[in-house]
């Protein structure tokens, strides 16, 4: 794996992406309604936008398992998950656990207009980016932690789907990488915190799910300031000492105020970086900033 000093850029970087402004124009869905006051509008995850990306050609995608297990951590609930390899690569990889947003899914994920075994295989096979395995799972709507009745699908993930994962042969152990959307984007923030530098790599939260109110945070995550003040991630930037972060989220979308708050909220020696262009909550600025994210997961995370 790679990882070392050669492949990381140390301090707070935060990038405006100004060249993107032109590609972002109009027709991206900006301004969809999407609000911070989540008791009265919900985060579904970014959001489609017709006619907002543009793929250069088609990758034949590499192998896909897909199937399901049934979750103690979730109560129960029969939990579908799927692991993505880039294509034509032999031999155990690195592992990036990518989670979903409010109301996504392992299926959503698989296809349009995520389709991330395509944008794998297009960051393998055309970028160059260094080859890792990506898994997923439903984690429900619940923001990846625990909730009153005992339904806990960051415990999901840490405890049964990791394991499973690591357990097969053709996946290297530890560290990890992690990537999440939305309310995965805050998933990941916070599981790699409690995972810590010696078992991720890397994480990247792309346009997060952040609240710094919790009066105008999702019920579905945070019922009240007692579960938020439990669960945020507000305030603990620290808990991911060691860890190099990216962030990457839109300048009109809903959650960009609170998360360039988290990204401030860094101390100056952090291994942070965040990129800030034009776009708000829907699919087609996650599709545009994607390829990055990948390539910057490969550099950290990818076998040589």
């Amino acid at each position: 794996m790679t990882g070392g000093a050669g492949g990381r850029r140390i301090g707070r970087r935060t990038l405006l992406t100004a060249g993107l402004a032109g590609a972002a124009g109009a027709g991206l869905g900006i301004g969809t309604g999407l609000s911070l006051d989540a008791r009265t509008s919900t985060d579904d995850g970014p959001r489609s936008a017709a006619g907002s990306d543009e793929r250069s050609g088609t990758v034949r995608p590499g192998p896909v398992v897909r199937d399901t297990f049934v979750s103690a951590a979730r109560g129960g609930v029969a939990t579908r998950w799927s692991l993505i390899r880039p294509p034509d690569v032999v031999g155990p990889l690195p592992l990036v656990v990518a989670l979903h947003g409010h109301g996504g899914s392992t299926d959503a994920l698989l296809a349009e207009p995520w389709d991330l075994p395509g944008a794998l295989a297009r960051a393998v096979s055309v970028d160059g980016v260094a080859p890792f395995a990506v898994a997923t799972a439903s984690g429900g709507t619940t923001f990846w932690h625990e909730r009153p009745w005992g339904e806990d699908a960051g415990a999901m993930v840490l405890d049964e789907l990791l394991p499973m994962l690591l357990a097969r042969d053709d996946i290297l152990v530890e560290p990890i990488g992690m990537l999440g959307w939305s309310m995965g984007g805050y998933g990941v923030l916070r599981l790699a915190a409690l995972l810590g530098p010696g078992r991720v790599a890397a994480v990247v939260a792309s346009s997060p799910g952040l609240y710094d109110d919790p009066a105008r945070a999702h019920p579905n995550g945070f019922a009240d300031e007692a579960e938020y003040a439990r669960f945020s991630v507000m305030g603990r930037q620290g808990d991911l000492a060691g860890i190099p972060v990216r962030v990457d989220i839109g300048t009109e979308d809903p959650f960009f105020a609170a998360t360039k708050a988290y990204v401030d909220g860094f101390a100056p020696q952090a291994d942070i970086e965040s990129h800030y262009s034009q776009g708000g909550h829907e699919i087609g600025y996650t599709r545009r900033v994607m390829p990055g994210e990948l390539a910057w997961l490969g550099e950290r995370v990818g076998r040589e």
